[in-house]
């Protein structure tokens, strides 16, 4: 990924495969050119051509996970 781009969030509460599409879904929805790679196990969420970070922290909030800066 282009590190200029890309968005990073560390996720406490992102627990399963269903959080994980949960948020790719909300994420994609608003902004359907992202890229959004999850690492499960490290509860990390990267986001490439997306809006601002409040935006997309704001997206993933909304859909009920508490995303922090990675």
């Amino acid at each position: 990924m282009n590190d200029d781009k890309t968005l990073a969030f560390t996720i406490e509460d992102m627990t399963c495969g269903h959080c994980a599409r949960t948020i790719t879904g909300a994420v994609l929805a608003a902004y359907p050119a992202a890229r959004v790679d999850i690492d499960l196990a490290a509860k990390r969420v990267s986001v490439e051509n997306a809006g601002d970070r409040a935006a997309v922290a704001s997206i993933i909030a909304a859909e009920g996970y508490s995303p922090v800066d990675a």
